[in-house]
């Protein structure tokens, strides 16, 4: 199990950095890895689960493990549709996220735990998205 912390600050303010992530109908706005999200809610709030979906047929299954509104914290665990490798368990990746209020916008960061093969080739992919989000 690997864990990688990233973070991105940029002028957005932060209660709008929150809503984007709250709202997974914008998700695809910020995050390019990102097509489409299937939930039953428009706005999260803790124990969802659905789909998210990605270029060239990729998707995942999540859920949102915890969400805390006061502290603008949540996690949640998803894994892929498929199995990487035939015969070999399909992994999760654990993501926990965070916004912050700076003087400057908003800073916001994320702890990604997983399988190293899964977690380095995608935190290029985090580190874009969480840019955008905050820009």
């Amino acid at each position: 199990m690997t864990t990688l912390y990233l973070a991105a600050t940029g002028p957005r303010p932060s209660d709008e950095v929150w809503d984007r992530y709250a709202r997974p109908a914008l998700w695809s706005t910020w995050a390019p890895q990102i097509r489409r999200v299937d939930v039953d809610t428009e706005r999260l709030g803790g124990g969802e689960t659905g789909r998210v979906h990605g270029p060239l047929g990729f998707s995942a299954d999540f859920e949102v493990d915890t969400w805390d509104e006061e502290a603008r914290r949540w996690s949640w665990t998803v894994r892929p549709r498929a199995a990487l490798l035939p015969g070999v368990p399909v992994p999760r990746l654990h993501l926990g996220h965070g916004v912050l209020s700076t003087e400057a916008g908003t800073l916001t960061w994320l702890r990604l735990s997983g399988p190293l093969p899964l977690v380095v080739p995608y935190a290029p992919v985090a580190r874009l998205a969480l840019h955008r989000l905050v820009h």
